[in-house]
């Protein structure tokens, strides 16, 4: 493991220094597995959005009702207003 200074606001670290604390790590423990946890989300978003990306899109039928029964609206229904003008 290498070891490494880093600069933070004082007030950023007395909360981590109490979050250490309350677990029962050191704050060098502490602060290396926030970053564990903070990558290991980061890489499991990319994972995620990569395999949403690689799937076909879809077409939605222009006249297919909503769940709710109502129709979608036109683009002439969106974009075809006086405030857009």
């Amino acid at each position: 493991m290498a070891n490494v200074t880093i600069t933070a606001e004082e007030e950023i670290l007395q909360r981590a220094r109490v979050e250490a604390a309350r677990r029962n790590q050191s704050l060098s423990r502490f602060l290396g597995e926030m970053l564990k946890e903070k990558f290991a989300q980061e890489d499991e978003y990319e994972r995620a959005m990569k395999a949403f990306l690689s799937r076909p899109p879809w077409p939605l039928p222009e006249e297919a009702p909503r769940a709710d029964g109502r129709r979608w609206p036109r683009r002439e229904e969106l974009y075809d207003r006086k405030c857009l003008k």
